[in-house]
């Protein structure tokens, strides 16, 4: 029997707010462990919460760009559950009455696009963080906890079960991590553990319509790993049932290292959290008026700004696609453009060369040491012709490593190109009577055999001749 994958996911996004959403703690990343807590987000009797605007706002901004309605009226709830990473053993979440409901997102998954339509999104606060000494909670000899993360806002994205495979799974979190980079309401960093995924998958015969039991992925800290332990519970579960076995409801984990889920707990539903409405918090009231103040706000979006890469620049559709990803990627793209480059040379540059540097060092555009107005400098010197693209591939790593210009680079180390017939004259005729086998293959109709030629020149002045000048001059000679 052949089965389909059913799958939603549930994204819960940190917020980029400089306090936390019930209290002025600083939500920065990286501070000593319990250095940034208060009696409120430790939940000390007699304290009461207070709601931080920004994270209002920008969940409404978030619910505008991903064509939610925003709902008029909401409430806080509290979420009660026990667990040492959280110190009020409850919660506070939105349950029936949440901030945006509906939605979709548009998908693109091996050339045919999908709408994936979307639930709700609710505002929450973070839990603390278990830090187990020796690796993992069952290997690990103790375990502390950090509560500087508890509290910080999150928005919590539900999707509707329409997703149907790991990669499509993968290509959902991307277009929404870049949504929401764009919007500047969260930076995503899932290392960070700023924009974190749960995945319900099960699965049922093709041709059914009936939803299989679901398990539960929690907490998968990679695209990567979303798309193989979606792709690997599938299989097992289908295995199972092909046996005859049953699915069992439960929360699972993801091993990366070994490629496979595991058992964490047995499932709880909603009754099981028991939740009430939040007594310390007042209902939510949005106007009209202030949902369309922030509809103003919204800027250009990704599907927006690959249109305009298309239509008014004339990139092909997988240039554009790959370098509007990322807002800051498609900002320093613009930046080159803008100083003279040509669409398409910044495009190959960038989705090239450059892309290559930015793996390698582990950073972002916005980080490189090599800013626009340097890149656009060292493609306007091949546009020139005083440097060949192959030199230019040795002057970008200078500038990066340096810090220097491309033209100083150029001058210090002599690799302005040769382009003067008559320096190359002299060389060209002596490769030709070094390579008499390759002269008779070109005149015996083989007209690779020049590509030997130009390459054994190319390494004789050390790639500054200009190959074009190159061609012409052999061409010339050989006739």
């Amino acid at each position: 029997m052949k089965y389909e994958s059913v799958i939603g996911l549930e994204v819960h996004v940190e917020l980029k707010t400089k306090t936390k959403i019930f209290c002025g703690c600083s939500t920065e990343f990286g501070a000593e462990p319990n250095t940034h807590v208060c009696p409120v987000c430790l939940g000390l009797p007699g304290v009461l919460p207070v709601l931080n605007k920004e994270v209002l706002h920008f969940a409404v901004k978030a619910g505008l760009a991903l064509h939610c309605d925003i709902l008029p009226y909401s409430k806080f709830d509290r979420k009660n559950y026990y667990y040492p990473d959280l110190p009020k053993n409850f919660q506070t979440s939105q349950f029936d009455l949440p901030i945006c409901k509906g939605g979709y997102v548009d998908i693109e998954v091996n050339g045919e696009q999908r709408r994936i339509h979307l639930t709700r999104i609710h505002m929450e606060e973070d839990a603390g963080k278990l830090v187990h000494s020796g690796g993992s909670i069952d290997t690990a000899d103790s375990s502390c906890v950090d509560y500087n993360r508890t509290g910080v806002p999150l928005l919590e994205i539900v999707g509707e079960p329409e997703l149907r495979s790991g990669e499509e799974a993968r290509a959902y979190l991307e277009k929404l991590r870049s949504i929401l980079q764009y919007l500047g309401v969260s930076d995503c960093r899932l290392e960070e553990g700023s924009m974190r995924c749960d995945a319900n998958i099960s699965v049922r015969p093709v041709g059914s319509d009936k939803l299989g039991t679901k398990t539960e992925l929690k907490n998968i800290n990679s695209f990567s790993g979303v798309q193989k332990g979606i792709e690997y519970e599938a299989v097992r579960q289908a295995q199972i049932l092909e046996e005859g076995g049953t699915i069992q409801q439960c929360t699972r984990g993801w091993d990366d290292a070994k490629g496979v889920t595991f058992l964490q707990r047995v499932k709880e539903g909603d009754s099981d959290y028991r939740y009430f409405p939040e007594p310390d918090l007042i209902p939510i009231e949005v106007s009209p008026e202030y949902i369309e103040e922030v509809r103003k706000e919204l800027p250009e979006m990704p599907d927006a700004r690959k249109k305009r890469f298309m239509d008014e620049l004339g990139l092909p559709e997988y240039d554009a696609n790959l370098l509007t990803l990322e807002k800051q990627t498609a900002d320093y793209f613009e930046d080159v453009v803008k100083c003279g480059v040509d669409a398409k040379t910044a495009s190959n540059w960038m989705l090239g060369e450059f892309a290559k540097l930015l793996n390698e060092n582990g950073v972002g555009a916005v980080d490189s040491p090599v800013q626009p107005a340097a890149l656009a400098e060292l493609l306007q010197l091949i546009a020139k012709n005083t440097i060949s693209g192959k030199i230019a591939k040795k002057v970008l790593p200078e500038m990066w490593k340096s810090g220097k210009s491309a033209n100083d680079v150029v001058k210090e180390q002599g690799l302005v190109q040769i382009t003067d017939t008559g320096a190359l004259e002299e060389l060209v005729k002596k490769i030709i009577e070094a390579n008499p086998q390759s002269v008779a293959d070109y005149k015996a109709g083989k007209k690779k055999a020049i590509g030997f030629l130009v390459g054994q020149i190319m390494k004789e002045t050390k790639g500054r001749a200009n190959p074009g000048v190159v061609n012409e001059l052999l061409t010339k000679n050989l006739q």
